[in-house]
């Protein structure tokens, strides 16, 4: 069964894309930049690419805890520092695995960063 999260975004219908995807226990969140920020900085731009992905997550039942996977996108690898703060942050004991890497450009002029993520709910339980 899929369930689709929107983002209310306008270019949703436009370029056909959902904020978040729930197929079974897996959950996949769209590239997310730091909408309705005032933050000019890379650590607080990326704190408020969480905090969506974080409301993402619970509209398809996952929490930060079942995240497995992180992008990081950044418009200026110098910055990754201040993401690993942010990161760290969030993830420090959950240690999903993650990817930093440096992009030419977003949609939005004044963003600096963009994230990924991906769940699986239920997959916090330790196999060994």
């Amino acid at each position: 069964m899929r369930k689709n999260i929107p983002s209310g975004s306008y270019l949703e219908p436009i370029m056909g894309f959902s904020r978040a995807v729930r197929i079974g226990n897996h959950v996949a969140v769209a590239g997310t930049g730091p909408i309705g920020t005032d933050a000019t900085d890379t650590y607080g731009q990326l704190v408020r690419c969480f905090e969506i992905t974080r409301a993402a997550l619970a509209e398809a039942g996952a929490t930060m805890e079942d995240v497995v996977r992180t992008r990081i996108l950044l418009t200026d690898i110098a910055d990754w520092e201040d993401a690993a703060r942010a990161h760290g942050e969030i993830f420090r004991d959950i240690r999903p695995v993650i990817t930093v890497m440096q992009v030419s450009a977003f949609v939005e002029p004044g963003w600096r960063v963009e994230t990924e993520v991906d769940a699986i709910i239920g997959g916090t339980e330790d196999p060994a």
